[in-house]
């Protein structure tokens, strides 16, 4: 599936202060398949009779898969065609469970440049918060606009 909408985006477009967002409600079928691309079939994640036995009492999705959200955000809503998501810092602040519905907010909070404006930089503050408002992962994203 592609999104034939996103148009090329220029680091000049951009303020402090901007921000959007990507919603989606996490399903079991969603951390299976997370599970299968990854590999990581830890129990807590896969297994309802064991997670059961753990402190959460239930499945949890995997934190990854809430991180991911946060990708959609910065390459689809907020930036698009022509930018490198240069790197994330991330917490797993709360778990995340089958059914949550889960808002990625990337926020930019700082601009620059290095190499004489050669290469340009946005700094955005990344957050997921599900539906009861709690951030359940938050981080720092920094996106390149190379040339």
């Amino acid at each position: 599936m592609t999104n034939s909408n996103l148009k090329p985006v220029k680091w000049e477009d951009y303020e402090i202060g901007q921000s959007a967002e990507f919603t989606k409600t996490i399903t079991e079928e969603d951390v299976m398949k997370f599970a299968e691309v990854t590999g990581d079939y830890n129990p807590i994640h896969v297994n309802p009779e064991y997670a059961k036995t753990q402190m959460f009492g239930k499945q949890v999705a995997h934190g990854a898969l809430s991180s991911g959200l946060i990708s959609a955000v910065l390459g689809t809503k907020l930036f698009g065609p022509g930018i490198l998501y240069g790197g994330q810092t991330v917490k797993f602040l709360k778990p995340v469970f089958f059914g949550d519905k889960l808002t990625a907010i990337a926020t930019v909070k700082d601009k620059f440049t290095k190499k004489e404006g050669k290469l340009k930089f946005i700094i955005c503050d990344t957050i997921v918060k599900n539906e009861k408002d709690e951030v359940v992962t938050s981080g720092e994203g920094t996106i390149v606009f190379p040339g």
